[in-house]
């Protein structure tokens, strides 16, 4: 059994993400008594301890609040050890306030170009040894800087201490694709080529970059949420049963998946970007940044030879929603008048991720009457868990913890990166849509011969 972290080290902790995700985080871990040891926060601004904790105030009760003896006793966990990060003498006062914690847990809530810059850092003052770090997302911008950073953090740590987080897989309806799955007895059998005529993935929003629009418009849509969230959600679809429980048996069957995946072309990607984006604080002038992407890819399998997966996502779309969609093939034979003919008539199975989770199947059934006739009706599960755990509590657990099942290989993230590493450089320029809208009209025509694309609701 692996100990548990007997530290955690926030670097970055007076950033947005420490503020409004980590600290909330961490207070309701320590709150349910699964933190009790020491948070030493670090960051560039001398600020003083008790400014660092009236900021962790602030995002806890920002957040949903807290019983006020809890979150006392949460804030005096914290410590400060401000610095600059190119400074070795940042990371001796590091050591100092550690005391005598042996396995803390690194976090870089920092930007991506400050990650080598840290981890070397730990490593030459000897507070890599026995410890864990935790990797914001994105792991590179390519596959070359992926194998890069990759190489810069193996120097320090060993695989097993890494732990790249992406949140949507510490979400309880992510998980439960993997359960629903490989726990029903009767999705199995036509969990495959010969039953399934499509999957799609879709993840909108229906707000733009809220004033974040330097950072964005050097990520983009596929960079920031396709190339990871929608890629995690496809493995797990796509991946053979797991051969057990153990931290690496999943990542195992997922790492097949993005190894599986043929690697996209200009052809298989639409790229667009919102009205109004160019004027937004931080955008470049002229700037080909998309904030809408759809595309259309095949992972080479067995079980998936021929399947289209197609994935979508972009700002200022209709609704705020997560949903996989997978379209079933029409029976083999028009037994009655009203049968489906076409895949885009055919039965569904519909996971709704958020905001409200929920299974769906869609399934004909009769009409009262002596015709035989009858209409397409859908079975929901509504599986809304309003006391779950949220992602960055789940991840920060388990990553305590030792437990990697959840976080990112280094093979993987090189793998995907592989996936998309050509369109990233070789595509067309960025289609105009109207806010409000579903994206470009050209995105229409990488689906036609599949029904086209359904559009999720909000409500599930």
């Amino acid at each position: 059994m692996k100990e548990p972290s007997d530290a955690v080290v926030l670097f970055g902790a007076t950033g947005d993400l420490a503020h409004k995700m980590i600290f909330p985080a961490l207070y309701r871990l320590a709150a349910r008594g699964r933190l009790k040891a020491p948070i030493v926060c670090v960051a560039r601004q001398a600020w003083s301890v008790e400014r660092i904790r009236a900021r962790a105030r602030d995002g806890v009760e920002k957040a949903g609040g807290a019983e006020a003896g809890a979150l006392e006793r949460f804030l005096a966990q914290i410590r400060y050890a401000p610095g600059n990060y190119e400074d070795p003498g940042t990371f001796l006062a590091l050591a100092a306030a550690l005391g005598p914690a042996r396995r803390p847990l690194h976090y870089l809530a920092i930007p991506p170009s400050l990650f080598p810059v840290v981890i070397e850092g730990l490593g030459a003052a000897g507070l890599a040894k026995g410890a864990r770090i935790v990797v914001e997302k994105p792991f590179g911008r390519d596959l070359a800087s992926a194998r890069e950073l990759n190489r810069v953090a193996r120097s320090i740590f060993p695989e097993e201490a890494i732990f790249r987080i992406d949140h949507f897989l510490g979400k309880e309806a992510i998980e439960n694709i993997v359960y629903f799955r490989f726990a029903n007895s009767f999705l199995e059998p036509i969990w495959n080529r010969n039953y399934v005529s499509s999957v799609q993935i879709t993840l909108s929003e229906r707000f733009g970059v809220d004033g974040r629009g330097a950072f964005y418009d050097g990520v983009g849509c596929l960079r920031d949420v396709v190339e990871n969230h929608l890629f995690q959600v496809l493995a797990l679809l796509a991946m053979e049963p797991p051969a057990g429980l153990g931290c690496d048996a999943q990542r195992d069957e997922k790492f097949k998946v993005f190894h599986a995946m043929r690697p996209l072309g200009p052809d298989d990607l639409v790229r667009g970007q919102f009205s109004g984006y160019l004027g937004e604080p931080g955008v470049a002038v002229g700037s080909d940044t998309e904030t809408f992407c759809a595309l259309r890819l095949f992972v080479d399998s067995w079980r998936w030879q021929g399947v289209p997966w197609y994935l979508r996502s972009g700002k200022t779309l209709p609704e705020t929603a997560a949903e996989v969609f997978v379209r079933l093939k029409p029976p083999p034979q028009r037994l009655f008048a009203d049968s489906p003919a076409a895949a885009g008539q055919a039965n569904y199975l519909r996971f709704h991720l958020e905001p409200c989770p929920g299974i769906a199947l869609a399934a004909r059934v009769k009409r009262s009457g002596a015709e035989l006739a009858g209409e397409q009706r859908e079975l929901y599960m509504l599986d809304a868990k309003p006391d779950a755990q949220a992602p960055y509590e789940r991840l920060l657990d388990e990553a305590m913890a030792g437990s990697t099942t959840l976080f990112a290989r280094q093979d993987s993230v090189e793998a995907a990166w592989a996936v998309v590493d050509r369109v990233l450089r070789d595509h067309r320029r960025a289609l105009p849509y109207d806010r409000g809208t579903w994206g470009p009209a050209e995105a229409d025509a990488l689906i036609t011969a599949d029904g086209g694309w359904h559009n999720p609701e909000a409500r599930g």
